[in-house]
């Protein structure tokens, strides 16, 4: 990549601190240089990262920051698309953190001002530049479980704060937004394929999601997970096929969540272990970003992509209301 990418983020919230500063920081092609937050306090884990970042007190001053190129939003959901235009009005790309609309809908709006921009804009799923997806979607395509019959997966954490975003409808809140995002999007990226039919289970809390059970029907095999707010931590995702099967220990947190494995029993009757612990999936996603401002390759998850998610999401919310 022949450019620098000068990084700003708008508001210190915790997978900034824990997640994309410490990835900007490590990625190729890219410098972390400003943050925005009115709370010094908050600013300080970012600055014994990054001694001598800029620290606005608004995310407008940060946002007409000429010595920023790009802007990562990881703020409250219901926030996303108003932050993530205004943003784009400045002349920043933007990646911006799941789920970057609450309706498919609102997506269009943001591919019309990417279009209109010329600037690269999308959602942070880190997921789809983890190459273990990559290599699933290679044993998937090669026959190696033969032909895809079932895929089954869940998600989940436990959390009863209720002064958590996550437990507030007005502010796009729930599981399914959170973490069930997950299984949709990494089954549609294995696969190639979009659902025909969903159905779904819902149990709410506060307005809120806080456990969810989906089927869903794909061309040729069908889908089942859950995920929750509620329950011990737990991931996982399983490919089954007519020949054999493939297992992902830690399908969405590899490496943070425990051992991270691709599992697969193929038709030659042979147990395969792949293990990917020291891989950056968020360090990745932003070298890939740079990638895509440079004009290199196209980055793997545009927004049609996420519209689609989104439109599968909006789906199961109608579905189990």
């Amino acid at each position: 990549m022949s450019d620098l990418i000068r990084w700003g983020i708008l508001g210190a919230a915790r997978i900034a601190r824990t997640d994309l500063a410490p990835a900007i920081h490590a990625a190729r092609g890219a410098r972390l240089v400003a943050l925005a937050t009115s709370t010094p306090a908050r600013a300080a884990p970012f600055q014994a990262l990054v001694p001598g970042l800029r620290v606005h007190d608004d995310y407008d001053a940060l946002l007409a920051d000429p010595q920023v190129d790009a802007v990562y939003i990881p703020l409250p959901n219901h926030l996303h698309v108003d932050w993530t235009l205004r943003a784009i009005a400045a002349g920043k790309h933007v990646l911006c953190e799941k789920p970057i609309a609450l309706e498919a809908a609102q997506i269009d709006r943001l591919i019309d001002a990417r279009d209109a921009s010329g600037l690269q804009l999308a959602e942070a799923f880190m997921v789809t530049h983890h190459p273990q997806w990559a290599h699933v979607r290679r044993l998937l395509e090669d026959g190696a479980i033969g032909r895809l019959e079932h895929v089954e997966g869940c998600f989940t954490y436990h959390n009863t704060d209720p002064g958590n975003i996550r437990a507030h409808a007005a502010m796009g809140g729930g599981g399914l937004r959170d973490v069930g995002v997950y299984p949709c999007i990494t089954t549609r990226l294995a696969t190639g394929a979009e659902p025909e039919r969903l159905r779904a289970d819902l149990r709410l809390d506060g307005g809120v999601d806080v456990f969810a059970r989906v089927w869903a029907d794909f061309p040729g095999f069908t889908l089942s997970f859950y995920c929750g707010m509620r329950q011990h931590r737990r991931q996982h995702m399983v490919f089954h096929g007519t020949d054999g099967w493939i297992a992902l220990s830690a399908p969405f947190n590899g490496r943070v969540f425990g051992d991270t494995r691709v599992t697969w029993h193929s038709a030659d009757g042979v147990d395969h272990v792949m293990r990917f612990n020291t891989i950056d999936q968020y360090a990745l996603m932003i070298e890939a970003f740079g990638a895509a401002i440079a004009g290199e390759t196209p980055f793997n998850c545009p927004l049609e992509f996420s519209r689609g998610n989104q439109a599968m999401i909006d789906a199961i919310l109608a579905a189990g209301g």
